[in-house]
């Protein structure tokens, strides 16, 4: 198979993105997770930008990375100066990486009206920068900036920018579609063209402004470019980057290259969960392979087919990315869908064994509720587990008081006493918080804590609440969703009650009990 280098700029590129500012500890963290996944480059950033970048370089010339190579990235020397005495080309180099990212300008309307120089001179900054990185031992990859806007501008020119580059020592000529918008047939006919004219590695790296930023990739792979410069979910300015979660298992299922040990693929989806865990962003469910909804099906006909044989309506198994098959649940579903998740608490249960009958009678109460589990299947594990007689509770509660005050102080308005049993033991305790919901699961924490160290794992990352019937007006019945994770797992949970804060302990309460039966479950 052919061997496709996997770069990686989720930490420079990809903090970029609005919303995104990672700390040093974040980018430590998500550096060992590329490292694991076998991630060949690593761009960690541009240590002439500011001083966290730099305090970053000293921290990771401790780490003992296992297959990544850091790189630090930088930009040709300024118009004028010499390349041994550029602050910025100095600072890459003081990074001590053994690798360099070299950005130039490609497009002879970048040279003139941006940086506002000559042609020459872009052409004489190019080359005496990589020169220079060169004498001094690193490797280099030269991204050529706008390159195939630069191109179809002016296609002596670029092309002259690559030759410049070459001559002086680039180990990859990195072909860029800054602007995010060339279309993958000129993106494959143009990659053929440098490819055939420099015997040097060709790479590629696409922005997603017109939606195609993993089939320009893909397109120049297939014409010729065997490195890969992309961030993991696709994070980055405007539209974001070239998505590697899709690029690589694209190439490596699909077409037979390979980018990443198989072994490797199969944590895909954790470290896409993780990187937008450690982004503090919501994970695109979406997502092809690594989303939640990947694999998932909901209506009868299909679930049932991929109860027969998964071919019918997946395209890969899930496993080999690490992700897993889903069957909704949801009024369209059918009994096949309901068998297969009740199979998964009790695999020897039938379809008409009695307590089906009461899961199935049970379900239609709740639903008749408010209660809608296609969103919340943590919550209908439990329910399950509840009839079967497979769950124990953790804890009971006695009773709660929440109190809202305001104004608010620092951004605390709220407070909550709970008063919980666990097993022969009572405990009471009060916390404050962030409104009345954050106050009790501050309270609730810190009461079972001493019990359970491990509810320490838990975070909130979603809560979301639907007025299920607004003619009631503040009579109305509420449905509470919470999302939860421990960083290795993610669960959703509800609760549904005319009051929100009962109906959000309700589904705390399930996300609470639902960790400590995995957790329990583990130590079996």
């Amino acid at each position: 198979m052919n061997r496709i280098s996997i770069y990686d700029s989720t930490l420079r590129d990809g903090a970029q993105a609005q919303g995104i500012s990672y700390s040093v500890e974040d980018k430590i963290k998500i550096i060992q997770r590329l490292d694991a996944l076998g991630v060949d480059y690593i761009e960690a950033g541009n240590p002439g930008s500011n001083p966290k970048d730099l305090e970053f370089f000293g921290r990771i010339k401790a780490l003992k990375l296992q297959h990544s190579r850091i790189i630090a990235f930088g930009s040709t020397r300024k118009v004028g100066v010499d390349a041994a005495g550029d602050s910025n080309v100095m600072s890459l180099l003081q990074a001590a990486t053994p690798a360099v990212a070299i950005f130039g300008k490609s497009w002879d309307y970048q040279v003139t009206e941006i940086l506002r120089t000559t042609l020459d001179e872009n052409l004489r900054m190019i080359g005496d920068t990589i020169r220079h990185l060169k004498q001094q031992g690193r490797e280099v990859v030269y991204d050529a900036e706008h390159f195939f806007d630069g191109y179809q501008a002016n296609a002596d020119y670029a092309l002259r920018t690559l030759a410049v580059a070459a001559e002086a020592g680039a180990d990859c000529l990195c072909l860029c579609d800054t602007n995010g918008g060339t279309f993958p047939r000129d993106i494959a006919e143009i990659t053929r063209t440098v490819k055939a004219r420099f015997a040097v590695t060709i790479g590629i790296h696409c922005h997603n402004d017109g939606e195609m930023a993993v089939a320009n990739s893909i397109m120049a792979v297939q014409a010729g470019a065997t490195q890969v410069q992309g961030t993991i979910n696709g994070i980055g300015e405007r539209c974001g980057n070239a998505n590697l979660c899709s690029i690589i298992p694209n190439l490596q299922i699909k077409l037979g290259y390979n980018c990443i040990s198989a072994e490797s693929l199969e944590q895909l989806t954790s470290v896409a969960r993780a990187v937008s865990e450690i982004a503090n962003m919501p994970h695109n469910e979406k997502a092809a392979y690594v989303g939640g909804d990947a694999f998932a099906h909901k209506g009868g006909m299909h679930i049932d087919a991929v109860v027969k044989n998964p071919m019918s309506y997946e395209h890969i198994n899930p496993e080999i990315v690490g992700n897993s098959r889903r069957m909704l649940m949801s009024e369209v579903a059918g009994r096949s869908t309901l068998m297969t998740r009740i199979n998964a608490v009790d695999p020897g249960l039938g379809k008409d064994a009695p307590e089906t009958q009461k899961i199935v009678d049970r379900l239609k109460q709740l639903e008749h509720e408010g209660y809608q589990f296609e969103a919340a299947e943590s919550s209908f594990e439990l329910v399950v587990r509840k009839i079967l007689g497979k769950y124990q509770p953790f804890f009971e509660l006695k009773e709660y008081k929440v109190i809202v005050n305001e104004p608010s102080i620092n951004g605390v308005n709220s407070s909550a006493m709970i008063k919980i049993r666990v097993g022969d033991q009572e405990e009471i305790t009060a916390a404050e918080g962030d409104g009345p919901v954050n106050a009790l699961d501050n309270a609730v924490r810190k009461a079972l804590e001493r019990f359970y160290p491990e509810i320490s794992e838990i975070r909130l990352t979603d809560y979301k609440v639907r007025v299920l019937d607004s003619d009631q007006a503040s009579a109305a019945r509420v449905r509470v969703l919470i999302e939860s994770t421990d960083h290795r797992e993610n669960w959703t949970t509800i609760g549904v009650s005319t009051d929100v804060i009962d109906a959000s302990w309700r589904a705390l309460v399930d996300s609470i009990e639902y960790k400590l039966m995995r957790e329990q479950e583990r130590r079996i």
